[in-house]
């Protein structure tokens, strides 16, 4: 597909129906982790045990990624995202309604199956989509995450003031997703318009290891990053900088609300300067950040650090997947894209697990160091990236890739 062919105007309609998938998935995971205190409450859950909870749907996350690259392999990434929507709804009633500890978490473990199928479902169907534009606009697609999840946010927030109750909140969320999903799903590119691809594509077996690992590497370290910022940002501020609550909270509100600012203007300078220099640019600015976290002598000092860090870091997680996009395409870019995503999941284990049991052991200024470390390592995969900013290789491009 090039940007020049007639089916331009299914890729505009695909771009915007991926777009809502993308905000749906964002928009669904932010009610589920924000009504956490609600559903411990409700059943009575230790701390440990929601921490539990947290880390099973990462894990079975990345069952979902391999079964979205077996449905797309066999149909194609367009059923397995209408699938994976349909799930998600799904399984966000079964967490609504479920009447006791053990049936919420299988309620969640049969949701992070989802969250994997969907997230898988919806990079491949952007990448493909950018590579039909012929021109890098993954950054956008993740902004319409960002955007869901303050959305989702906001919702619980409504919920909470207007009292109304728990399994309404949830039973609403989750029939906004399924109407919305099925919408979206009609538009989303079929195999003649996605996995079809050329016929120069690289077999998904002679895909370069090197590359491979270089973008997964990236995308574990972000999603670690991103992870410890969501987990832990609030009680830094209120156990080590001594921060009321409500300012607490603040930490990830700037960091989230930087990172859609980011992603939103991430394809303009991708396109202006060129992968590797927005990517050199990102990290650097996301160590600099952390840099002010650690070091912030109050919670102020520490908040205007984690808008730094939000401004740069996340945009570099979709960059990682545009330009694994170059190595392959077809049936091929679907496995490829599915097994990539399972570092996003590798990520979070990292921000949730070792950051917060090194924050317990130690503290969180401490914990944020690794975060910090991990923002300063990649800067030094940027080389890794191309210098320009075409996402669609010739076929003497992949073959050069293929000897890195």
């Amino acid at each position: 597909m090039s940007a020049q062919a007639p089916l331009f105007p299914q890729l505009v309609a695909a771009r915007a129906a991926t777009s809502v998938a993308f905000g749906l998935q964002g928009f669904l995971l932010a009610v589920v982790l924000t009504e956490l205190p609600q559903q411990r409450d409700r059943f009575d859950l230790s701390e440990g045990l929601i921490v539990a909870s947290v880390v099973m749907v990462s894990i079975v996350a990345g069952v979902g990624s391999l079964l979205a690259e077996r449905l797309a392999l066999r149909w194609s990434s367009r059923t397995a995202l209408r699938i994976g929507l349909t799930l998600l709804a799904a399984f966000g009633v079964a967490i609504a309604l479920s009447p006791n500890k053990f049936a919420l978490f299988a309620a969640l473990a049969c949701y992070g199956l989802a969250v994997g199928i969907v997230d898988a479902g919806t990079n491949m169907q952007a990448v493909f989509i950018q590579h039909g534009y012929g021109r890098f606009i993954l950054s956008s697609f993740y902004a319409a995450w960002s955007a869901g999840s303050i959305l989702g946010a906001l919702f619980v927030a409504a919920c909470e003031k207007f009292d109304v109750a728990l399994r309404e909140s949830f039973l609403g969320a989750a029939a906004l997703v399924l109407v919305a999903g099925a919408l979206a799903g009609r538009r989303l590119l079929g195999t003649r318009e996605a996995e079809a691809g050329p016929a120069e594509a690289v077999p998904t077996g002679a895909v370069p290891r090197r590359a491979f690992l270089a973008f997964g590497a990236v995308v574990a370290l972000v999603f670690a990053v991103d992870f410890s910022v969501g987990n832990w940002s609030a009680l830094y501020l209120k156990d080590e900088l001594l921060a009321s609550s409500s300012t607490a909270a603040l930490a990830l509100a700037a960091y989230q609300g930087a990172s859609l600012t980011g992603r939103l203007t991430g394809d303009f300078w991708v396109r202006r300067f060129g992968p590797r220099a927005v990517v050199r640019a990102a990290a650097a600015l996301g160590a600099v950040g952390l840099a002010v976290v650690v070091a912030a002598p109050g919670p102020t000092v520490a908040i205007v650090g984690f808008l730094i860090a939000g401004i740069g870091l996340p945009v570099l997680a979709p960059l990682a997947f545009g330009e694994a996009g170059r190595l392959t395409s077809g049936r091929g870019l679907d496995a490829l894209i599915a097994r990539l995503n399972l570092f996003n999941y590798a990520g979070t284990l990292v921000g949730g697990a070792v950051i917060g049991a090194v924050a317990g052991l130690v503290n969180q200024r401490v914990g944020f160091v690794l975060s910090l470390i991990f923002a300063a390592i990649l800067v030094g995969f940027a080389r890794a990236f191309h210098p320009a900013a075409t996402v669609t290789p010739t076929s003497s491009e992949r073959r050069a890739s293929l000897d890195r």
